[in-house]
């Protein structure tokens, strides 16, 4: 998890084109206190109701949320939602140009009733219809000048009909004379309109019924075939609770299992897979780290209730509590720990290794720790080439939350976030610090 945490240090901003289904995600949040007197049914008493962009823009709020600038091709209709849509994707600063409105299309609304933290129904208002002639030429026209600047683009398929044969294969011309990798997350049971897309990623459900394989088939067999049909580069299978498989066309295969706390809701995981996935290659982040990556922000979206958005300092804190040598910071990964402790309280507690574990140390530790009281403790080791049992050892602590290594490394990470207190032990005294620079300046014998 280091090495991940060092990739996800690299990350910058990347243009990502989002190409798919738009549809509105409702959320009506209430109490259940008793059984409706006309049927034997729960009645929901509404406590607010919120709406935002789901299918292809819960991808898109992903990207956004994980740096990136964002694209966004799709249909909406003259409605309400699609308004919705539309006012909310231009204030998250998504360039729209690419979303067209179609006269008689209804916009997609799923409606989440959810009750005491658990969904009891969901309503969707839809009618799935083919694409219009006229509308399919007016994006395929506009095609070229939205890719201009993409780096990556993400398909995300609901099976809508709004992505046609024909557009997906105009799309993966272009992307493909224009040397952008393309990944989609695919619906149906014919793959074989996704040919020349560069990563597919089903779930295990459409891997099997794109096969036309019966369950207990082997998913190498599964994928071979669809490898075989569809002429992808790479096929990453999501498969729940046992995490994420990616195989190759020479016959590879890489296992990821997944990690997460507890599984609240599987809403959205897909998606936020899929945008992960895409700032990972877009980053030139090689396809076995972004998977791994992937499977990591799906791991979260799934402890959260509804389509969840997942940030970088989400990503960051998490792979921090996978290892406790994520714990030792140096210039290369203070990225993540930066992400980390973003609207965090933390103070920090500069020592020397040469002075080693004496009682008042560990006293001192366990006193600055802030396990109770949601504070984080930084240890700074001061010496410029520290001990490395020394640094082992604090790293095995539960009391310490993280430790930086180098004055440089210290000095960047306090010019953007402020500690509560600082301190250091000095001469066998505990000393409270005026200001982190004063553990820069060389230790007084």
């Amino acid at each position: 998890m280091v090495k991940l945490i060092g990739k996800l240090s690299h990350f910058s901003s990347a243009h990502v084109l989002v190409v798919g289904d738009l549809m509105l995600d409702t959320y009506t949040t209430g109490k259940v206190k008793r059984i409706s007197p006309e049927a034997p049914v729960s009645v929901l008493h509404v406590e607010k109701e919120e709406s935002r962009p789901g299918g292809a823009g819960n991808v898109v709020l992903n990207l956004i949320s994980l740096g990136a600038k964002v694209s966004a091709v799709g249909r909406i209709g003259f409605d309400e939602a699609g308004e919705k849509i539309f006012s909310e994707l231009e204030r998250e600063g998504v360039n729209t140009t690419g979303l067209f409105r179609e006269k008689g299309y209804r916009t997609p609304v799923k409606n989440r009733l959810i009750a005491d933290a658990q969904q009891v129904l969901r309503v969707d208002s839809e009618t799935i219809s083919s694409l219009a002639e006229d509308l399919e030429q007016r994006i395929v026209e506009k095609l070229p000048a939205l890719l201009e600047t993409v780096q990556i683009i993400a398909v995300s398929d609901y099976g809508k009909g709004f992505l046609s044969r024909s557009l997906l294969m105009t799309l993966f011309e272009l992307a493909k004379a224009r040397n952008i990798p393309v990944i989609v997350d695919p619906k149906g049971d014919d793959f074989s309109k996704y040919q020349g897309a560069t990563v597919l990623k089903p779930n295990l459900s459409e891997a099997y019924t794109a096969a036309k394989l019966p369950r207990e088939t082997s998913l190498d067999q599964v994928a071979a075939k669809i490898l075989q049909s569809c002429y992808v580069d790479m096929l990453l299978i999501t498969r729940g609770e046992q995490g994420i498989s990616l195989f190759g066309r020479k016959g590879d295969r890489f296992d990821f299992p997944v990690r997460s706390k507890e599984v609240k809701d599987v809403t959205g995981a897909g998606d936020t897979a899929l945008a992960m996935i895409s700032m990972a290659l877009a980053n030139n982040l090689d396809i076995k780290d972004a998977a791994q990556l992937a499977n990591i922000a799906a791991g979260i979206a799934i402890e959260r209730l509804g389509c969840a958005r997942i940030c970088l300092a989400d990503m960051a804190t998490r792979l921090l509590e996978f290892d406790v040598e994520n714990k030792i910071f140096d210039e290369e990964h203070l990225f993540a720990l930066k992400e980390a402790l973003k609207g965090k309280r933390f103070v920090i507690l500069g020592l020397e290794s040469g002075s080693g574990m004496s009682n008042l140390v560990f006293r001192t530790i366990r006193k600055l720790s802030g396990k109770g009281e949601q504070r984080k403790l930084i240890v700074y080791v001061r010496d410029n080439d520290p001990d490395e049992e020394f640094v082992s050892l604090l790293s095995s602590l539960a009391d310490i939350d993280f430790i930086v290594l180098k004055c440089e490394s210290l000095k960047n990470l306090c010019e953007i976030i402020q500690p509560e207190a600082v301190y250091t032990i000095e001469k066998s005294k505990l000393l409270t610090l005026d200001h982190h620079v004063a553990l820069l300046e060389p230790v007084k014998n």
